[in-house]
């Protein structure tokens, strides 16, 4: 889903809609965006300090512990070959915290520039618009087969997957945008008196998208996390015995019946990281309209 579905267009109208940072850093400290920040900063910090936090490493395989249920000393149980699955857990989400930080910026640089380009002439248009639909005619999943069928299993083909759906959501975000902006009667003005397109662009186009494409990269993260974990589900990501969350969840599905939380543990990480990305665009989506009103 992309910030234009969810009606972010609207306050494109007016350029004085556009309250700046400080607007946007009061929705983030209030209601959904505060929920949203403390969802993901618990994921991204347990990430981070799993080294701290972690009972084991993650590939520690404990005497006599094998499928425990869920107590005080293995939160999560233990795995079918003795591994602490909260240990796993914890270092699991730092492959999909490198998948959010390098896909999601690549993805909206070179979104934003080929949407850029697509909006100022007739040819690169329609060649930008024939390459999205090609890209989104392929399921992300189908995609990552097809790049690991080249490159092997690993980080590579999940990145690339990601930055190739993250494409099509940017470059049409900021065609479009770009396109309602430069009928504005301030632009004509500014281009009648002389104005460059790269004058128009940096002065009243780029400062107009922004809080689009800022609600575009939150949906985009959480979309970046949901991938990501289903790659590694289905085994052409990161690869084992490394830990990722939606590996972790493939090899509990096998024990269900013994131990519960060694599906529930990685299940709920992958959920609080999604809701809370979607909470956050929410809360700046919300924020634009409260502006543009």
């Amino acid at each position: 889903m992309s910030a234009l579905e969810l009606g972010t267009s609207g306050p494109l109208g007016n350029v004085e809609t556009d309250r700046g940072p400080r607007a946007r850093r009061a929705a983030l400290l209030h209601g959904r965006g505060l929920a949203g920040l403390v969802l993901v900063g618990v994921v991204v910090l347990a990430g981070l300090l799993a080294p701290l936090i972690a009972p084991y490493p993650p590939q520690a395989q404990i005497p006599d512990a094998n499928l425990l249920g869920a107590s005080a000393g293995h939160l999560f149980g233990t795995d079918e070959v003795n591994r602490d699955v909260f240990s796993r857990v914890l270092y699991g989400i730092r492959p999909d915290l490198l998948v959010c930080l390098v896909t999601v910026p690549c993805g909206a640089v070179l979104g934003g520039l080929v949407g850029l380009v697509a909006s100022q002439a007739g040819p690169a248009d329609v060649a930008a618009q024939r390459a999205f639909d090609i890209i989104l005619a392929f399921p992300p999943i189908i995609l990552g087969i097809g790049i690991a069928a080249v490159t092997g299993v690993g980080m590579l083909p999940v990145i690339c997957v990601v930055i190739g759906a993250e494409l099509p959501l940017f470059g049409r975000l900021v065609r479009t945008a770009t396109l309602k902006v430069r009928e504005l009667p301030y632009v004509d003005a500014a281009e009648s008196m002389g104005a460059s397109r790269t004058w128009v662009l940096r002065k009243h186009v780029v400062p107009n998208i922004l809080d689009a494409v800022i609600v575009q990269l939150a949906l985009s993260a959480s979309m970046a996390v949901f991938i990501s974990s289903a790659m590694n589900f289905i085994g052409i990501g990161v690869r084992p015995p490394s830990p990722s969350l939606g590996g972790v969840l493939a090899d509990a599905m096998a024990q269900l019946g013994t131990n519960n939380m060694y599906a529930i543990g990685p299940l709920l990480v992958i959920v609080v990281l999604v809701l809370g990305f979607q909470l956050i665009a929410q809360a700046l989506l919300a924020e634009r309209r409260g502006g543009a009103s």
